[in-house]
């Protein structure tokens, strides 16, 4: 089977808001029924790019869609054509072998041609397994080694309020990644420094590497341990777009505290053989699985 080729619509780089103080991407206004269409997309970019390349981690990429795909078009403050603009807010991509995902929503946004998705983790390609801020407008923070990126958050956070700038900040963590010590660190480091322009959101799929979580590493009571750390708890449907807009916006009401959305996710989301199958974690697709993936995406 010859590989497609990966296509869609890139959104206009950014548009002015009536007060001229920030852009939004032009999609902002997308409706839930607009944003799920764009969720499939995100999801066939995900297939075509990991089949493509022979290797990569599908089941967390398709697992965090819409959370990612309700930031960027509903949620976050960015500027395509100025990915460094200062008053920006910042997404933090922590669980960073879901660079496919992030990819297929920078290009998307238009930051990077669609084009180049087709060289995930090819030689020379920018678009490598693990994120690097360097190389890719719009990444916030180099990524590969997990339990790093509430840390980098704090920081980014404690930057804003020192510079009295008013962005927000945006970490996914995945559930897996939440048996790294260093994220509870972190987690306490937070509440102590009442970084309420902090949001974590953690995929809650349920696996990890090689297996169930309550087999590995059980986190339960997972809601719990975050509100005796001191963070406000929301918990959602990981996939509704309604409720992960809504625990987003609750989120900016909170004052003194950090907030954290638990979203309760499918691991492989979107292809019937890659749902909470484990063997997905870290292999491609094949080349017929590959198409048989793209027609239930259709």
């Amino acid at each position: 089977m010859s590989l497609p080729e990966i296509t869609g619509h890139q959104s206009a780089a950014s548009v002015g808001s009536k007060t001229g103080a920030f852009s939004l991407p032009t999609s902002a206004t997308l409706s839930i029924a607009e944003l799920k269409a764009t969720a499939k997309k995100i999801r066939r970019h995900i297939i075509t790019m990991i089949g493509k390349a022979g290797s990569g981690h599908p089941g967390g990429s398709l697992s965090a869609v819409e959370i990612v795909t309700a930031l960027y078009f509903r949620v976050l403050r960015h500027r395509v054509a100025d990915p460094c603009w200062p008053a920006r807010d910042r997404f933090i991509l922590s669980k960073g072998h879901a660079a496919p995902l992030l990819y297929a929503v920078l290009a998307e946004c238009g930051y990077i041609p669609l084009a180049d998705l087709s060289s995930l983790r090819q030689l020379d390609s920018r678009l490598q397994g693990h994120t690097d801020c360097l190389l890719v407008p719009g990444i916030e923070m180099s990524a590969g080694a997990l339990g790093q990126g509430l840390s980098f958050g704090i920081g980014v956070s404690l930057a804003g309020r020192l510079n009295s700038l008013d962005y927000r900040v945006y970490v996914l963590l995945g559930d897996g990644e939440c048996d790294e010590g260093q994220v509870w660190e972190a987690a306490m480091a937070t509440a102590h420094f009442k970084l309420d322009n902090l949001t974590v959101i953690v995929d809650n799929n349920g696996i990890q590497l090689d297996g169930w979580n309550r087999d590995i590493m059980n986190l339960e009571p997972f809601a719990r341990k975050w509100d005796s750390f001191g963070w406000h708890v929301i918990e959602v449907d990981g996939h509704d777009f309604a409720q992960l807009i809504d625990a987003f916006g609750r989120a900016r009401q909170v004052k003194g505290q950090p907030t954290v959305v638990i979203a309760h996710t499918v691991k492989g989301k979107g292809v019937s053989f890659m749902e909470n199958n484990v063997d997905y974690h870290g292999k491609a697709p094949s080349a017929a699985e590959m198409e048989k993936a793209l027609k239930e995406l259709a």
